[in-house]
């Protein structure tokens, strides 16, 4: 999830938590593959970020061969540099990683978020004008020099996992320069059929701890080879039936388009706006709550299309669970 970073606004994550529900068609592969693309398109200037993405971020540098790298798993709260541990202890946390070089003594910290707060890249903007919802979701990684010790460590983590070799950390640097070219839309949600340990999951969110699993794995294939310590990451998961698809920006909200289904989909999202006064957010908090649980619907957008989730029991929760650390393929590097 995210520091100042894997986040968003407050009320964005309130209503996170009183939302609830999934589902999708026959037939499908599940869980529904993330969509890469291309090349990264420019980010429009409608949307802006309540805080600068990437304010302090360099290139990747080239390390020499021979240097030996301590890779360290960093995670902290949301928004600790504002609200301290508190989301801590609801088990909302961001990921990164760091590296420290022993030939220049330099740290680094990576780590990949949304480039306009987690609020914008989980619900649209309804503009005046427009009849399609308008998305600013999209997230990219981050990389600038130093390890802010305090704030990985006063409420969270700052351990060290593995050591690598210069070469390997010049393989990861082109490895990150794909995923971030490729990977380019952040995707809040994962959505299951149930609780269960077995339980099919139809979509798998896209954001920071993700992000940091890949890196990880990445390493594991080069040859590192990590430490046997427990690692927990924060997923928000809604609980759906099989989920039905309905198609993409141009199928339902153009000329073409299906106008009843554009403006049920219009109508899911517009309680989820920004609020002025606390008797508007009550009143489209209780709009949220009709919808998504006593009317168990709820509209997904994934892979630049959407989808129908019929909800079902318990709606939606936030778990924190562990996640192995990776075994790679290749043999191992000594150091």
């Amino acid at each position: 999830m995210g520091s100042a970073r894997c986040s968003g606004l407050l009320p964005a994550l309130l209503l996170l938590l009183a939302v609830w529900g999934l589902r999708v068609a026959g037939g499908l592969r599940w869980p529904v593959p993330y969509r890469r693309f291309d090349f990264r398109p420019k980010t429009d200037p409608y949307c802006q970020a309540r805080y600068t993405f990437c304010p302090t971020g360099s290139a990747i540098p080239a390390m020499k061969d021979n240097d030996v790298i301590e890779v360290y798993r960093l995670q902290a709260p949301v928004w600790e540099f504002k609200y301290g541990s508190l989301l801590g202890h609801l088990k909302i946390m961001h990921d990164a990683v760091g590296f420290k070089s022993s030939l220049t003594g330099k740290n680094y910290t990576m780590e990949w978020y949304e480039l306009f707060q987690l609020g914008n890249c989980t619900f649209p903007h309804l503009r005046p004008g427009m009849d399609a919802p308008f998305w600013c979701n999209q997230g990219a990684a981050c990389f600038y020099e130093g390890i802010d010790d305090a704030h990985w460590k006063e409420n969270g983590t700052l351990v060290l996992v593995t050591t690598i070799s210069g070469t390997m950390f010049n393989e990861m640097a082109q490895w990150v320069k794909y995923d971030n070219e490729t990977g380019i839309y952040y995707e809040t949600w994962t959505v299951q059929a149930s609780p269960g340990k077995n339980s099919t999951v139809w979509f798998d969110s896209y954001e920071c701890s993700k992000f940091i699993l890949r890196t990880y794995q990445k390493l594991a294939d080069l040859g590192a080879v990590f430490k046997k310590i427990q690692t927990n990451y924060t997923s928000i998961i809604l609980y759906s039936g099989e989920p039905i698809y309905l198609g993409n920006e141009t199928s339902i909200f153009g000329p073409q388009g299906n106008k009843t289904l554009a403006a049920a989909i219009r109508n899911f999202y517009n309680p989820f706006k920004p609020h002025q006064t606390v008797r508007e957010f009550f009143v489209d908090l209780f709009k949220i709550i009709d919808r998504v649980i006593l009317n168990h619907q709820f509209y997904l957008f994934y892979n630049l299309e959407y989808w129908f989730l019929p909800m079902k029991f318990p709606y939606l929760k936030i778990i924190y669970e562990e996640v192995p650390l990776p075994v790679g393929s290749k043999a191992s590097f000594g150091v």
